[in-house]
C-alpha cells in the first residue's frame, strides 16, 4: 500500500494470529493506566488574584500529598466552568490579591457552576483569600455563615495586614500557621460544621462544612505555606516548617476523615 512502512503487512498478520494475552506479553504499546486507577484530579483557580506563588505552592502539595492529586490549572487559560469541574474531584480556591471585590467580577460568572457542583459531591478547599470567597457579598456562598477579617475581631492578636505567624489551637494541641490578613469564620447557630482549629480568641480558623452531598473546606491562615514563604518574609515558624496541617485539612474537605 502506498506510504506503509516496509514489513507492516506482514506485522499486522503476525499479530492478528495471536491472541490477546500474547499481545499483552510481547509488549504491543505502553497500555495506559485504567482511568479508576488515576490519582483523582484537583483543579487549581490561577486567575487574577495577585499572588504568583500561590497557585503552584498548592500544586506542590497535592502532586506530593501522601494520596496524591492530578493538577489542573483553571481561571487564566481555562476558563472555570461546569465542563472543566466535571472530571475533578477538588476544587482549590488559593490565597493571594487583596481586591475581593476585583477577584469576584473574574469568578462571579463561574458561581452557579461552583454551586451547583459542590452541592452534588465536589469539595471546594478556600486559603486564605479563597476562604473569603467561600463566604457571602461577594463570595460563592458555600458556607454554613459568614467570613470577617480576624484582624478586626475585638480579640484579635494580629492587628494589621503584615506577613506573620499566628498561633492556632488545631484540635486542643497549640501550632503556628503562616497568616497574612485571613479570614475568621462566623458559623450560623446550630451550624453543621467541624471546626478544625480556633485562633487565640476563640473564633474559627479553620473550618469544614457540608454543602449539599459535597464538602468545603477553608483555612483564614496559611497550612500550604513552605519553606520559601517563611524565608522570604524573615518568619520562623516554631513548630517548623510542616504539612501536616495542609494535609489534614484536604483529607477532611474530601471527606476521608
Amino acid at each position: 500500500m502506498p506510504g506503509t512502512p516496509q514489513g507492516t503487512t506482514r506485522r499486522r498478520l503476525l499479530f492478528g494470529a495471536l491472541p490477546a494475552a500474547a499481545l499483552l506479553a510481547a509488549g504491543c504499546g505502553r497500555s495506559q493506566p485504567a482511568e479508576d486507577d488515576r490519582p483523582p484530579l484537583a483543579l487549581i483557580y490561577d486567575g487574577p488574584q495577585g499572588c504568583s506563588a500561590c497557585a503552584p505552592t498548592v500544586a506542590a502539595l497535592l502532586r506530593n500529598a501522601p494520596r496524591p492529586f492530578r493538577v489542573r490549572y483553571v481561571g487564566a487559560e481555562t476558563p472555570l466552568t461546569a465542563a472543566a469541574l466535571t472530571e475533578a474531584r477538588l476544587y482549590v480556591q488559593p490565597g493571594g490579591g487583596a481586591d475581593l471585590a476585583g477577584t469576584w467580577r473574574h469568578l462571579r460568572g463561574s458561581a452557579g457552576a461552583v454551586r451547583d457542583w459542590v452541592r452534588a459531591g465536589g469539595s471546594y478547599l478556600g486559603l486564605c483569600f479563597g476562604a473569603y470567597l467561600a463566604g457571602r457579598d461577594p463570595g460563592f456562598d458555600l458556607l454554613p455563615g459568614d467570613t470577617g477579617g480576624y484582624i478586626d475581631s475585638p480579640g484579635a492578636t494580629v492587628r494589621d495586614a503584615r506577613d506573620t505567624v499566628v498561633r492556632v489551637d488545631w484540635r486542643g494541641t497549640p501550632r503556628h500557621m503562616y497568616f497574612q490578613d485571613g479570614p475568621a469564620f462566623y458559623l450560623d447557630r446550630g451550624a453543621d460544621a467541624t471546626v478544625l482549629a480556633t485562633y487565640p480568641d476563640g473564633t474559627p480558623a479553620v473550618v469544614v462544612a457540608p454543602y449539599g452531598v459535597g464538602r468545603v473546606g477553608v483555612s483564614g491562615p496559611h497550612p500550604e505555606a513552605d519553606a520559601s514563604w517563611y524565608t522570604e518574609k524573615g518568619l520562623r515558624n516554631p513548630d517548623g516548617v510542616r504539612s501536616d496541617l495542609a494535609y489534614e485539612l484536604i483529607e477532611a474537605t474530601m471527606g476521608r476523615r
